[in-house]
């Protein structure tokens, strides 16, 4: 338990197993691959170990199963120094990924969601005690709505911000949830999958990132009127949108941020490494201007890919600055 917790972050764990490929394999193909690697893993812990990383207190809330993956978790996180309150299921597995990286540095992913799926939502209502300390609530969507419902309603009682990375967009997830939090962080294909669910718009995802400014900000502030939008967009940065009361210290209520020159090698993480590292610059840059927020969130997320893994590859705050500065 860790009641001086500032950031909690509910969502999933899974165990990663990540392969290294020339390029990905076609149907019924069998391939050689050059690499492998075994770790932690999951949006949720990846998150939170970010987020942890860039020196905030922070707490993961999850599910794992009873079996020796679960028995990792716990080991993963001690080794962590992370904070953790854990669901245990005896008739669940704890959640496995198998990772599929290519030489360009892209990947491919599967996922058995396992426990992940059974997060309660009477556990996390159980847990009111940390949010009564706590500052910032980030949500992913890898774990079951009722549970996400649970933590976005004790995190409205406490005042806390609400920060929501919509990945994978989970079928159930509503309009009105969406709308429960302060700052939604889509990459381009969740952002257009957003738009056609809840505003009937189909937009391009390849494309998205040469949409103009304009365009962008419209969408955005359709989809979440009271909520700033932050789309990541890879190779071409990110994209900002606030609404026109609510710039959070900055000059212009939309404006992009370009994306850092790396030696990337393996992209897997770096979605999550911008969201824990952005939810850890919200507390530590205090009053200051959002935009230096997404830069160093950005810059985290860059760093990040220059490692293979997922978890493991998540920055710490003086490696950030010590590239980039401050």
């Amino acid at each position: 338990m860790n009641a001086a917790a500032q950031v909690i972050v509910v969502g999933s764990y899974n165990r990663d197993h990540v392969w290294r490929v020339d390029r990905f394999p076609q149907q019924g193909e069998t391939r050689l691959g050059h690499g492998f690697v075994t770790g932690p893993g999951g949006k949720g812990y990846n998150q939170a170990v970010a987020c942890h990383r860039q020196g905030v207190a922070t707490l993961f809330i999850a599910s794992i199963g009873d079996d020796a993956l679960g028995a990792r978790a716990r080991e993963d996180a001690r080794n962590e120094a992370l904070p953790c309150r854990w669901q245990v299921h005896r008739d669940r597995p704890t959640a496995a990924t198998a990772v599929w990286v290519d030489d360009a540095g892209r990947n491919c992913i599967v996922v058995n969601p396992g426990a992940n799926a059974a997060l309660d939502a009477r556990f996390v209502e159980a847990q009111r005690d940390a949010f009564a300390g706590a500052k910032l609530l980030l949500l992913q969507l890898e774990t079951g709505i009722e549970a996400l419902a649970a933590a976005i309603g004790l995190a409205r009682a406490g005042g806390l911000l609400r920060v929501l990375d919509p990945a994978p967009v989970h079928p159930e997830l509503t309009l009105t949830l969406l709308r429960e939090t302060d700052l939604i962080t889509p990459n381009e294909t969740e952002f257009a999958l957003l738009c056609a669910r809840f505003l009937d718009v189909e937009v391009d995802a390849g494309a998205l990132a040469q949409m103009s400014d304009a365009t962008l900000h419209a969408l955005a502030r359709r989809l979440a009127p009271d909520a700033s939008v932050v789309i990541t967009l890879g190779h071409s940065g990110c994209f900002v949108s606030h609404p026109e009361q609510r710039r959070r210290g900055d000059a212009a209520s939309c404006y992009r941020v370009a994306a850092e020159a790396v030696q990337a090698v393996d992209s897997t993480g770096a979605g999550d490494a911008f969201s824990g590292a952005l939810a850890a610059a919200l507390l530590r840059f205090g009053d200051g201007p959002f935009e230096a927020m997404v830069r160093h969130a950005n810059r985290a997320a860059a760093l990040s890919t220059e490692t293979v893994g997922a978890a493991a590859t998540m920055p710490r705050y003086d490696d950030v600055t010590a590239r980039f500065g401050h």
